[in-house]
């Protein structure tokens, strides 16, 4: 009985989080982009793919709250390509995928 009902609150959170994602305060959610391999003869090795330190910007919350009351303003938005630490980031499965959320402050640029 439970896992019944535990399986069914996990495909509920799961829809959920299809419909939309707002990260809050200054997190940004990020999709990892994977390297294709190639042989030294231009074969694709599909099962060697690794994830790389580039990443395309899914979501933005609204900014830091600053201690006057106001919020900063974020540097990157969505759709953006940024260059991210090699380690870091919260996991978060989203739609089948892996996505991470990183502080703003820990993405280190953007292309």
């Amino acid at each position: 009985l439970f896992a019944a009902s535990h399986t069914n609150v996990m495909f509920r959170a799961s829809l959920a989080l299809r419909r939309t994602f707002q990260p809050l305060s200054d997190r940004v959610l990020v999709s990892r982009m994977v390297a294709e391999t190639k042989s030294a003869g231009g074969i694709l090795l599909p099962g060697a793919e690794k994830p790389t330190n580039e990443g395309t910007v899914i979501a933005v919350g609204p900014g830091m709250l600053m201690e006057n009351g106001s919020t900063s303003k974020m540097n990157v938005e969505v759709g953006d390509k940024v260059l991210l630490p090699e380690y870091g980031g919260t996991k978060v499965e989203m739609d089948g995928e892996e996505k991470f959320l990183y502080r703003e402050m820990d993405i280190l640029g953007k292309f």
